[in-house]
């Protein structure tokens, strides 16, 4: 059985198909993230294996360990990612282009606090 259900994900708002849309939009975020924390990694790499932490050890690990859809239930779940329905939708109730997710803290903000930790790290 799939946990967090999904009467649980939608609580009678939305159906599953926006549920599917929108998590598909999530995952897509959480994979643009891995990225970015991988080539931020990678970058910061100076080639000398005695001072250098391995790439792993630099990315969250819940982008490295799971799934990316996993992750985008998840966050869908814990709220972090909030599935809002434009006036049209709302209407329509059709169209996947209308399903708008929102997240409380941009790929961007997360990437530089990945960053700063890593720096950290290495003073």
């Amino acid at each position: 059985m799939l946990y967090p259900t999904i009467n649980q994900l939608t609580q009678g708002k939305f159906n599953r198909y926006e549920l599917a849309v929108a998590t598909a939009k999530c995952a897509r975020i959480v994979t643009s993230e891995y990225v970015k924390q991988r080539e931020c990694a990678e970058k910061s790499i100076t080639g000398n294996k005695e001072t250098d932490r391995p790439i792993d050890a630099m990315i969250s690990a819940e982008l490295r360990d799971e799934k990316a859809v996993r992750v985008a239930v998840k966050r869908i779940y814990k709220g972090d990612f909030t599935i809002e329905r434009t006036d049209e939708s709302k209407r329509q109730n059709e169209s996947d282009e209308d399903v708008v997710i929102d997240s409380e803290e941009t790929a961007e903000e997360k990437v530089a606090e990945a960053e700063e930790a890593a720096s950290s790290e290495n003073e």
